[in-house]
Protein backbone atom coordinates (compact mmCIF):
# COMPACT_ATOMS: atom_id res chain seq x y z
CA UNK A 1 0.00 0.00 0.00
CA UNK A 2 1.69 3.08 -1.51
CA UNK A 3 1.89 5.69 2.05
CA UNK A 4 0.81 9.89 1.27
CA UNK A 5 2.23 12.21 3.22
CA UNK A 6 0.40 15.63 2.39
CA UNK A 7 1.74 19.13 2.97
CA UNK A 8 0.27 22.47 3.79
CA UNK A 9 1.03 25.95 4.19
CA UNK A 10 -0.26 28.72 6.55
CA UNK A 11 -0.03 32.25 7.91
CA UNK A 12 1.73 33.54 4.70
CA UNK A 13 2.31 32.19 1.28
CA UNK A 14 6.16 31.67 -0.43
CA UNK A 15 7.05 29.95 3.11
CA UNK A 16 9.15 27.06 1.07
CA UNK A 17 6.44 24.56 1.53
CA UNK A 18 8.42 23.19 -1.99
CA UNK A 19 11.22 23.15 -0.44
CA UNK A 20 10.13 21.59 2.57
CA UNK A 21 8.19 18.58 0.76
CA UNK A 22 11.01 18.11 -2.07
CA UNK A 23 13.69 18.00 0.96
CA UNK A 24 11.79 15.28 2.88
CA UNK A 25 11.37 12.99 -0.42
CA UNK A 26 15.11 13.24 -1.11
CA UNK A 27 15.74 12.51 2.81
CA UNK A 28 13.20 9.64 2.42
CA UNK A 29 15.04 8.40 -0.72
CA UNK A 30 18.00 8.31 0.67
CA UNK A 31 16.82 5.77 2.83
CA UNK A 32 15.91 3.76 -0.11
CA UNK A 33 12.07 4.46 -0.64
CA UNK A 34 11.19 4.59 -3.89
CA UNK A 35 9.13 8.42 -3.70
CA UNK A 36 7.09 10.36 -6.43
CA UNK A 37 5.68 13.88 -5.79
CA UNK A 38 2.83 16.13 -6.65
CA UNK A 39 1.44 19.82 -5.91
CA UNK A 40 -2.00 20.42 -6.39
CA UNK A 41 -2.63 24.37 -7.05
CA UNK A 42 -5.86 25.76 -6.16
CA UNK A 43 -6.09 28.54 -9.30
CA UNK A 44 -8.61 28.02 -11.90
CA UNK A 45 -6.13 28.19 -14.76
CA UNK A 46 -6.21 24.58 -16.35
CA UNK A 47 -2.34 25.08 -16.21
CA UNK A 48 0.25 27.89 -15.75
CA UNK A 49 1.03 27.71 -18.94
CA UNK A 50 -0.37 30.83 -20.31
CA UNK A 51 0.19 32.20 -17.40
CA UNK A 52 3.04 35.02 -17.02
CA UNK A 53 5.69 34.00 -15.10
CA UNK A 54 5.45 37.36 -13.08
CA UNK A 55 2.09 35.60 -11.78
CA UNK A 56 3.70 32.12 -10.92
CA UNK A 57 7.47 32.53 -11.77
CA UNK A 58 8.65 29.80 -14.54
CA UNK A 59 6.59 27.50 -16.04
CA UNK A 60 8.28 24.17 -15.43
CA UNK A 61 7.84 21.37 -18.18
CA UNK A 62 8.34 17.63 -17.62
CA UNK A 63 9.44 14.87 -20.13
CA UNK A 64 5.53 14.14 -21.29
CA UNK A 65 5.09 17.60 -22.04
CA UNK A 66 3.17 18.67 -19.01
CA UNK A 67 3.46 22.95 -18.34
CA UNK A 68 3.50 22.17 -14.42
CA UNK A 69 4.49 24.39 -11.22
CA UNK A 70 7.93 25.84 -10.53
CA UNK A 71 7.99 23.47 -7.98
CA UNK A 72 7.80 20.70 -10.06
CA UNK A 73 11.29 21.78 -10.93
CA UNK A 74 12.23 21.70 -7.02
CA UNK A 75 10.87 18.23 -6.79
CA UNK A 76 13.37 16.89 -9.70
CA UNK A 77 16.17 18.60 -8.67
CA UNK A 78 15.83 16.85 -5.23
CA UNK A 79 14.60 13.23 -5.41
CA UNK A 80 16.49 13.14 -9.06
CA UNK A 81 13.43 11.76 -10.80
CA UNK A 82 11.55 12.53 -13.70
CA UNK A 83 8.03 14.16 -12.79
CA UNK A 84 4.80 13.31 -15.18
CA UNK A 85 2.15 15.25 -16.44
CA UNK A 86 0.22 13.34 -13.09
CA UNK A 87 2.49 15.15 -10.75
CA UNK A 88 0.82 18.82 -10.83
CA UNK A 89 -3.41 19.46 -11.36
CA UNK A 90 -5.59 22.68 -10.60
CA UNK A 91 -8.72 23.35 -9.63
CA UNK A 92 -9.38 24.46 -13.00
CA UNK A 93 -8.40 21.15 -14.35
CA UNK A 94 -10.86 19.58 -11.79
CA UNK A 95 -13.28 21.79 -12.81
CA UNK A 96 -12.81 21.51 -16.43
CA UNK A 97 -13.19 17.89 -16.57
CA UNK A 98 -15.85 17.70 -14.03
CA UNK A 99 -18.16 20.70 -16.49
CA UNK A 100 -17.04 18.36 -19.70
CA UNK A 101 -18.78 15.04 -17.62
CA UNK A 102 -21.79 17.00 -17.18
CA UNK A 103 -22.06 18.49 -20.54
CA UNK A 104 -22.15 14.99 -22.03
CA UNK A 105 -24.77 13.68 -19.56
CA UNK A 106 -22.29 11.39 -17.69
CA UNK A 107 -24.13 12.30 -14.01
CA UNK A 108 -27.84 11.27 -15.44
CA UNK A 109 -29.26 14.76 -14.46
CA UNK A 110 -28.35 15.13 -10.61
CA UNK A 111 -26.93 17.78 -9.40
CA UNK A 112 -22.83 18.51 -9.54
CA UNK A 113 -21.29 19.41 -6.22
CA UNK A 114 -18.34 20.44 -4.44
CA UNK A 115 -18.95 17.64 -2.41
CA UNK A 116 -18.49 14.83 -3.61
CA UNK A 117 -17.62 15.61 -6.95
CA UNK A 118 -14.38 17.75 -6.74
CA UNK A 119 -13.43 16.05 -3.80
CA UNK A 120 -13.74 13.15 -5.12
CA UNK A 121 -12.25 14.28 -8.62
CA UNK A 122 -9.07 15.06 -6.41
CA UNK A 123 -8.50 11.98 -4.60
CA UNK A 124 -8.72 10.40 -7.65
CA UNK A 125 -5.70 12.22 -9.20
CA UNK A 126 -4.10 10.94 -5.90
CA UNK A 127 -4.82 7.53 -6.27
CA UNK A 128 -4.00 7.85 -9.69
CA UNK A 129 -0.21 9.15 -9.40
CA UNK A 130 0.19 5.94 -6.39
CA UNK A 131 -0.80 3.67 -9.22
CA UNK A 132 0.73 5.00 -11.76
CA UNK A 133 4.56 5.49 -10.28
CA UNK A 134 4.37 2.51 -7.99
CA UNK A 135 5.96 4.68 -5.47
CA UNK A 136 6.61 3.27 -1.87
CA UNK A 137 5.37 7.09 -0.83
CA UNK A 138 3.22 9.93 -2.78
CA UNK A 139 4.28 13.72 -1.37
CA UNK A 140 1.68 15.81 -2.30
CA UNK A 141 1.51 19.80 -1.80
CA UNK A 142 -1.33 21.90 -1.62
CA UNK A 143 -0.80 25.39 -2.86
CA UNK A 144 -1.84 28.31 -1.24
CA UNK A 145 -2.72 29.12 2.25
CA UNK A 146 -4.90 27.27 4.48
CA UNK A 147 -7.58 29.33 5.70
CA UNK A 148 -7.79 30.67 1.72
CA UNK A 149 -11.65 29.76 0.14
CA UNK A 150 -9.79 28.12 -3.12
CA UNK A 151 -7.90 25.45 -1.30
CA UNK A 152 -10.66 24.43 1.03
CA UNK A 153 -11.86 21.79 -1.70
CA UNK A 154 -8.33 20.34 -1.32
CA UNK A 155 -8.26 20.48 2.77
CA UNK A 156 -11.43 18.62 2.25
CA UNK A 157 -10.76 16.11 -0.27
CA UNK A 158 -7.31 14.85 1.73
CA UNK A 159 -9.42 14.86 4.48
CA UNK A 160 -11.72 12.29 3.65
CA UNK A 161 -9.16 10.79 1.64
CA UNK A 162 -7.11 10.01 5.62
CA UNK A 163 -10.68 8.85 6.66
CA UNK A 164 -10.51 6.53 3.46
CA UNK A 165 -7.79 4.91 4.47
CA UNK A 166 -5.82 3.36 7.38
CA UNK A 167 -4.07 6.16 9.66
CA UNK A 168 -1.20 5.06 9.43
CA UNK A 169 -1.05 5.48 5.56
CA UNK A 170 -1.51 9.32 5.68
CA UNK A 171 0.63 11.69 7.20
CA UNK A 172 -0.21 15.33 7.35
CA UNK A 173 3.05 18.08 7.55
CA UNK A 174 2.03 21.71 8.19
CA UNK A 175 4.81 24.19 7.12
CA UNK A 176 3.78 27.85 8.82
CA UNK A 177 5.67 30.95 9.78
CA UNK A 178 7.11 31.68 13.24
CA UNK A 179 8.25 35.37 13.22
CA UNK A 180 10.34 37.45 14.29
CA UNK A 181 9.35 40.65 15.77
CA UNK A 182 12.13 43.05 16.09
CA UNK A 183 10.62 45.64 18.31
CA UNK A 184 9.80 42.87 20.90
CA UNK A 185 13.01 41.13 20.29
CA UNK A 186 10.75 38.09 20.31
CA UNK A 187 9.79 35.31 18.27
CA UNK A 188 6.26 34.55 18.19
CA UNK A 189 3.88 31.33 17.92
CA UNK A 190 0.69 32.85 18.01
CA UNK A 191 0.21 33.13 14.03
CA UNK A 192 1.68 29.10 13.80
CA UNK A 193 -0.82 28.20 16.41
CA UNK A 194 -4.15 30.37 14.51
CA UNK A 195 -3.31 28.20 11.29
CA UNK A 196 -3.27 25.52 12.73
CA UNK A 197 -6.40 25.81 14.27
CA UNK A 198 -8.24 27.07 10.76
CA UNK A 199 -6.60 23.50 9.77
CA UNK A 200 -8.03 21.59 12.20
CA UNK A 201 -11.35 23.61 11.91
CA UNK A 202 -11.41 22.21 8.08
CA UNK A 203 -11.11 18.51 10.19
CA UNK A 204 -7.10 17.63 8.97
CA UNK A 205 -4.67 17.48 12.17
CA UNK A 206 -1.37 18.27 11.51
CA UNK A 207 0.94 15.07 12.59
CA UNK A 208 4.19 17.30 12.15
CA UNK A 209 4.58 21.23 12.46
CA UNK A 210 7.42 22.65 10.29
CA UNK A 211 8.39 26.32 12.42
CA UNK A 212 9.61 28.32 9.21
CA UNK A 213 11.78 31.77 10.72
CA UNK A 214 14.32 33.21 10.52
CA UNK A 215 14.90 33.06 14.07
CA UNK A 216 15.80 30.13 16.28
CA UNK A 217 12.41 28.53 17.45
CA UNK A 218 13.71 27.54 20.49
CA UNK A 219 13.16 24.13 22.85
CA UNK A 220 10.80 26.59 24.68
CA UNK A 221 8.87 27.93 21.91
CA UNK A 222 8.69 24.60 20.27
CA UNK A 223 6.77 23.06 23.53
CA UNK A 224 4.34 25.78 23.32
CA UNK A 225 3.60 25.10 19.81
CA UNK A 226 3.30 21.33 20.87
CA UNK A 227 0.73 21.59 23.50
CA UNK A 228 -1.68 24.70 21.78
CA UNK A 229 -1.50 22.21 18.40
CA UNK A 230 -1.68 18.96 20.00
CA UNK A 231 1.40 17.46 18.44
CA UNK A 232 4.28 15.82 20.26
CA UNK A 233 7.44 17.85 20.56
CA UNK A 234 10.06 15.86 18.86
CA UNK A 235 7.27 16.49 15.75
CA UNK A 236 8.03 20.26 15.98
CA UNK A 237 10.63 20.73 13.69
CA UNK A 238 12.46 23.94 13.02
CA UNK A 239 13.22 25.13 9.31
CA UNK A 240 15.89 28.07 9.30
CA UNK A 241 16.28 30.17 6.54
CA UNK A 242 19.41 28.69 5.16
CA UNK A 243 22.04 29.77 3.23
CA UNK A 244 21.29 27.30 0.05
CA UNK A 245 18.34 25.58 -0.30
CA UNK A 246 20.45 22.86 -0.48
CA UNK A 247 21.47 23.36 3.25
CA UNK A 248 17.34 22.87 4.03
CA UNK A 249 17.53 18.61 3.73
CA UNK A 250 20.39 18.23 6.28
CA UNK A 251 18.68 20.63 8.37
CA UNK A 252 15.75 18.46 8.80
CA UNK A 253 17.57 15.40 8.91
CA UNK A 254 19.56 16.54 11.92
CA UNK A 255 16.86 17.13 13.61
CA UNK A 256 15.18 13.45 12.77
CA UNK A 257 12.35 14.59 10.84
CA UNK A 258 12.55 11.40 8.46
CA UNK A 259 12.95 8.86 11.25
CA UNK A 260 9.69 10.65 12.88
CA UNK A 261 7.81 10.60 9.53
CA UNK A 262 8.91 7.15 8.53
CA UNK A 263 8.19 6.23 12.23
CA UNK A 264 4.06 7.72 11.79
CA UNK A 265 4.29 6.06 8.70
CA UNK A 266 5.26 2.26 10.04
CA UNK A 267 8.15 1.95 7.45
CA UNK A 268 11.23 0.91 8.53
CA UNK A 269 13.91 3.24 9.11
CA UNK A 270 17.32 2.15 7.09
CA UNK A 271 20.33 4.30 6.95
CA UNK A 272 20.19 7.08 5.40
CA UNK A 273 22.70 7.88 1.96
CA UNK A 274 23.37 11.36 1.51
CA UNK A 275 27.03 10.53 -0.03
CA UNK A 276 25.63 13.08 -3.00
CA UNK A 277 24.08 15.59 -1.13
CA UNK A 278 26.89 16.24 1.33
CA UNK A 279 29.71 16.16 -1.35
CA UNK A 280 27.93 19.01 -3.13
CA UNK A 281 27.63 20.77 -0.38
CA UNK A 282 31.01 20.14 0.20
CA UNK A 283 32.26 21.43 -3.22
CA UNK A 284 30.29 24.13 -2.49
CA UNK A 285 31.93 25.73 0.12
CA UNK A 286 35.37 24.86 -1.46
CA UNK A 287 34.39 26.80 -4.70
CA UNK A 288 37.49 29.41 -5.50
CA UNK A 289 36.77 31.72 -7.67
CA UNK A 290 33.57 33.32 -9.23
CA UNK A 291 32.33 33.97 -12.75
CA UNK A 292 29.47 36.23 -13.70
CA UNK A 293 26.86 35.07 -15.61
CA UNK A 294 24.14 37.72 -18.13
CA UNK A 295 21.19 36.22 -17.94
CA UNK A 296 18.82 38.63 -21.12
CA UNK A 297 15.35 38.25 -20.66
CA UNK A 298 12.64 40.50 -20.32
CA UNK A 299 11.53 39.28 -16.94
CA UNK A 300 14.02 40.12 -15.06
CA UNK A 301 12.28 41.97 -12.06
CA UNK A 302 11.53 37.85 -10.51
CA UNK A 303 14.43 35.88 -10.13
CA UNK A 304 11.61 32.92 -10.31
CA UNK A 305 11.03 33.48 -13.80
CA UNK A 306 14.33 32.24 -14.74
CA UNK A 307 14.78 29.89 -11.54
CA UNK A 308 15.66 26.44 -13.55
CA UNK A 309 18.47 28.64 -15.23
CA UNK A 310 19.99 30.01 -12.57
CA UNK A 311 19.91 26.59 -10.93
CA UNK A 312 21.57 25.19 -13.67
CA UNK A 313 24.26 27.68 -13.59
CA UNK A 314 25.00 27.25 -9.92
CA UNK A 315 25.31 23.30 -10.79
CA UNK A 316 27.45 23.77 -13.37
CA UNK A 317 29.76 26.41 -11.40
CA UNK A 318 30.09 23.86 -8.75
CA UNK A 319 30.96 20.96 -11.19
CA UNK A 320 33.95 23.56 -11.75
CA UNK A 321 34.80 24.49 -7.89
CA UNK A 322 33.78 28.10 -8.90
CA UNK A 323 30.64 30.63 -7.69
CA UNK A 324 28.51 31.58 -10.73
CA UNK A 325 26.98 34.67 -9.59
CA UNK A 326 23.85 35.37 -12.41
CA UNK A 327 22.81 38.25 -13.25
CA UNK A 328 19.12 39.25 -14.89
CA UNK A 329 19.97 42.03 -17.75
CA UNK A 330 16.85 43.50 -18.94
CA UNK A 331 16.56 43.11 -22.97
CA UNK A 332 14.36 46.12 -23.29
CA UNK A 333 16.81 48.53 -21.40
CA UNK A 334 19.54 47.41 -24.31
CA UNK A 335 20.75 49.05 -27.22
CA UNK A 336 23.48 49.90 -29.38
CA UNK A 337 24.98 52.88 -27.22
CA UNK A 338 25.08 50.91 -24.22
CA UNK A 339 25.41 47.57 -25.12
CA UNK A 340 29.15 47.42 -24.60
CA UNK A 341 28.51 49.12 -21.04
CA UNK A 342 26.34 46.94 -20.21
CA UNK A 343 27.80 43.24 -21.03
CA UNK A 344 31.58 44.20 -21.11
CA UNK A 345 31.91 42.99 -17.28
CA UNK A 346 30.14 39.39 -17.68
CA UNK A 347 32.43 36.35 -18.38
CA UNK A 348 29.43 34.19 -20.15
CA UNK A 349 26.03 35.78 -21.91
CA UNK A 350 22.60 33.54 -21.87
CA UNK A 351 19.35 34.25 -23.59
CA UNK A 352 16.93 32.18 -22.10
CA UNK A 353 13.16 31.27 -23.57
CA UNK A 354 10.66 33.38 -23.39
CA UNK A 355 7.50 34.87 -25.73
CA UNK A 356 6.96 38.24 -27.23
CA UNK A 357 8.38 40.77 -28.95
CA UNK A 358 9.05 42.89 -25.80
CA UNK A 359 13.13 42.86 -25.26
CA UNK A 360 13.81 40.45 -28.69
CA UNK A 361 16.04 43.33 -29.98
CA UNK A 362 17.45 43.20 -26.43
CA UNK A 363 18.04 39.48 -26.68
CA UNK A 364 19.67 39.94 -30.54
CA UNK A 365 21.89 42.52 -29.09
CA UNK A 366 23.34 40.44 -26.50
CA UNK A 367 23.80 37.43 -28.86
CA UNK A 368 25.45 39.99 -31.67
CA UNK A 369 28.05 41.13 -28.82
CA UNK A 370 29.06 38.21 -27.60
CA UNK A 371 29.84 36.72 -31.31
CA UNK A 372 32.03 39.63 -31.91
CA UNK A 373 33.58 39.84 -28.50
CA UNK A 374 34.21 36.29 -28.83
CA UNK A 375 32.86 35.76 -25.26
CA UNK A 376 30.49 32.46 -24.27
CA UNK A 377 27.18 32.25 -25.46
CA UNK A 378 24.20 29.79 -24.68
CA UNK A 379 20.99 30.07 -26.38
CA UNK A 380 17.63 28.85 -24.85
CA UNK A 381 14.54 28.20 -27.03
CA UNK A 382 13.90 31.90 -27.85
CA UNK A 383 17.69 32.74 -27.13
CA UNK A 384 17.99 30.36 -30.40
CA UNK A 385 16.06 32.13 -32.31
CA UNK A 386 17.47 35.44 -31.27
CA UNK A 387 21.16 33.93 -32.32
CA UNK A 388 19.63 32.86 -35.72
CA UNK A 389 18.29 36.01 -36.56
CA UNK A 390 21.51 37.98 -35.36
CA UNK A 391 23.51 35.72 -37.85
CA UNK A 392 21.17 36.71 -40.77
CA UNK A 393 21.38 39.89 -40.22
CA UNK A 394 24.70 40.74 -39.70
CA UNK A 395 26.63 37.81 -41.39
CA UNK A 396 24.40 36.43 -43.79
CA UNK A 397 23.40 39.32 -45.20
CA UNK A 398 19.64 39.06 -44.84
CA UNK A 399 18.91 42.64 -43.66
CA UNK A 400 15.61 42.88 -41.49
CA UNK A 401 15.39 39.13 -40.88
CA UNK A 402 12.97 38.56 -38.00
CA UNK A 403 10.57 35.62 -37.06
CA UNK A 404 6.82 35.84 -38.29
CA UNK A 405 5.80 35.56 -34.67
CA UNK A 406 6.63 39.64 -34.91
CA UNK A 407 6.81 40.37 -38.08
CA UNK A 408 4.23 38.03 -40.66
CA UNK A 409 5.27 40.30 -43.49
CA UNK A 410 8.81 39.86 -43.01
CA UNK A 411 11.35 39.80 -46.16
CA UNK A 412 13.48 37.11 -44.32
CA UNK A 413 11.72 35.04 -42.05
CA UNK A 414 14.14 33.27 -40.79
CA UNK A 415 11.65 32.15 -37.65
CA UNK A 416 8.71 30.51 -38.48
CA UNK A 417 5.76 28.81 -37.33
CA UNK A 418 5.66 25.10 -37.21
CA UNK A 419 3.20 23.97 -39.55
CA UNK A 420 0.85 21.83 -37.44
CA UNK A 421 0.65 25.45 -35.41
CA UNK A 422 -0.63 27.36 -38.21
CA UNK A 423 -4.25 26.48 -37.44
CA UNK A 424 -4.16 26.31 -33.90
CA UNK A 425 -6.46 28.81 -31.74
CA UNK A 426 -6.45 28.04 -28.89
CA UNK A 427 -3.13 29.14 -26.38
CA UNK A 428 -2.75 26.42 -23.46
CA UNK A 429 -0.93 23.53 -24.12
CA UNK A 430 -0.86 23.56 -27.74
CA UNK A 431 2.72 24.17 -28.18
CA UNK A 432 5.63 21.52 -28.88
CA UNK A 433 5.52 20.39 -25.39
CA UNK A 434 8.28 17.62 -23.72
CA UNK A 435 11.06 15.41 -24.67
CA UNK A 436 12.41 15.15 -28.03
CA UNK A 437 14.96 13.54 -29.99
CA UNK A 438 17.82 15.42 -31.43
CA UNK A 439 20.49 13.99 -33.86
CA UNK A 440 23.81 15.30 -33.09
CA UNK A 441 26.55 16.34 -35.67
CA UNK A 442 29.71 14.39 -35.66
CA UNK A 443 32.85 16.28 -34.79
CA UNK A 444 30.82 19.61 -33.73
CA UNK A 445 31.04 21.23 -30.39
CA UNK A 446 27.54 19.89 -29.51
CA UNK A 447 28.97 16.29 -30.11
CA UNK A 448 31.94 17.10 -28.07
CA UNK A 449 29.64 18.56 -25.27
CA UNK A 450 27.19 15.54 -24.91
CA UNK A 451 29.22 12.21 -26.18
CA UNK A 452 26.22 11.11 -27.88
CA UNK A 453 24.83 10.87 -30.90
CA UNK A 454 21.62 11.14 -29.95
CA UNK A 455 20.51 13.44 -27.42
CA UNK A 456 16.77 13.87 -25.57
CA UNK A 457 15.78 17.64 -24.36
CA UNK A 458 12.45 19.44 -23.31
CA UNK A 459 10.59 21.51 -25.60
CA UNK A 460 8.04 24.90 -25.38
CA UNK A 461 7.51 27.22 -28.37
CA UNK A 462 5.32 27.47 -31.43
CA UNK A 463 8.24 28.35 -33.74
CA UNK A 464 11.15 26.84 -35.31
CA UNK A 465 14.14 27.54 -37.80
CA UNK A 466 13.09 28.35 -41.10
CA UNK A 467 14.34 25.70 -43.44
CA UNK A 468 13.76 28.07 -46.64
CA UNK A 469 17.33 29.75 -45.17
CA UNK A 470 18.99 27.05 -44.27
CA UNK A 471 21.54 27.07 -46.87
CA UNK A 472 22.28 31.05 -46.84
CA UNK A 473 22.79 30.50 -43.18
CA UNK A 474 25.43 27.97 -43.09
CA UNK A 475 27.02 28.77 -46.67
CA UNK A 476 27.86 32.17 -44.23
CA UNK A 477 29.35 29.56 -41.56
CA UNK A 478 26.65 28.99 -39.13
CA UNK A 479 26.65 25.47 -38.02
CA UNK A 480 23.38 23.58 -37.88
CA UNK A 481 24.56 20.86 -34.89
CA UNK A 482 21.50 19.27 -34.02
CA UNK A 483 18.52 18.16 -35.73
CA UNK A 484 15.25 16.24 -35.24
CA UNK A 485 15.92 12.24 -36.55
CA UNK A 486 13.67 13.15 -39.92
CA UNK A 487 16.28 16.21 -40.47
CA UNK A 488 13.08 18.48 -40.55
CA UNK A 489 13.61 20.59 -37.59
CA UNK A 490 16.46 22.50 -36.58
CA UNK A 491 17.58 21.66 -32.69
CA UNK A 492 21.04 23.06 -32.26
CA UNK A 493 23.53 25.73 -34.07
CA UNK A 494 26.53 26.54 -33.11
CA UNK A 495 29.50 29.07 -34.64
CA UNK A 496 32.74 27.07 -35.06
CA UNK A 497 35.44 29.88 -34.82
CA UNK A 498 34.46 31.12 -31.66
CA UNK A 499 35.78 29.97 -28.29
CA UNK A 500 31.97 28.73 -27.38
CA UNK A 501 29.05 29.53 -29.33
CA UNK A 502 25.59 27.34 -29.05
CA UNK A 503 22.57 27.47 -29.03
CA UNK A 504 19.79 24.57 -28.29
CA UNK A 505 16.12 24.87 -28.87
CA UNK A 506 15.42 22.87 -26.48
CA UNK A 507 15.36 23.31 -22.76
CA UNK A 508 18.48 21.91 -21.26
CA UNK A 509 17.69 23.54 -17.61
CA UNK A 510 15.14 21.48 -16.98
CA UNK A 511 17.45 18.10 -16.52
CA UNK A 512 19.99 19.70 -14.49
CA UNK A 513 20.33 18.35 -11.11
CA UNK A 514 22.89 19.71 -8.16
CA UNK A 515 25.24 16.55 -8.78
CA UNK A 516 24.20 15.38 -12.30
CA UNK A 517 25.12 19.21 -14.19
CA UNK A 518 23.60 19.65 -17.89
CA UNK A 519 26.53 19.08 -20.59
CA UNK A 520 25.30 22.43 -22.16
CA UNK A 521 25.41 24.05 -19.05
CA UNK A 522 28.96 22.66 -17.81
CA UNK A 523 30.36 23.35 -21.02
CA UNK A 524 29.05 27.46 -21.07
CA UNK A 525 30.37 27.72 -17.47
CA UNK A 526 33.42 25.84 -18.02
CA UNK A 527 34.23 28.30 -21.17
CA UNK A 528 33.18 31.02 -19.23
CA UNK A 529 36.13 29.76 -16.75
CA UNK A 530 38.24 29.27 -18.81
CA UNK A 531 37.76 32.58 -20.68
CA UNK A 532 38.33 34.45 -16.85
CA UNK A 533 40.85 32.32 -15.48
CA UNK A 534 43.36 31.49 -18.54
Amino acid sequence: MTKHIFVTGGVVSSLGKGITAASLGHLLKARGYKVTMQKMDPYLNVDPGTMSPFQHGEVFVTEDGHEGDLDLGHYERFIDENLSRESNFTQGSIYQTLISRERRGDFLGGTVQVIPHVTDAIKERLTRIAEQSNADIVISEIGGTVGDIESTPFIEAVRQFKKQHNPQDVVFVHCALVPYIPAAHEVKTKPCQHSVKELRSLGVQPDFIVCRSDHDVNQQLREKIALFCDVPLDHVVNCLDAPSIYDVPLALHEQGFDTAVLEKLGLEKGEADLTNLNKFLSDVENCDGEVDIAIVGKYTDLHDAYLSVIEALTHAGVFHGKTVNSHLVNGEELNEGNVDEVLSKFDGILVPGGFGVRAFEGKILAAKYAREHKVPFLGICLGLQAAVVEYARHVAGLEGATSTEFDEEAQYPVIDLMPEQEDVENKGGTMRLGAYPCKVKPGSRAAEIYGEELIYERHRHRYEVNNAFRDALTDAGLVISGLSPDDRLVEMVEIPEHPWYVASQGHPEFKSRPWKTHPLFRGFVGAAIEQKFN
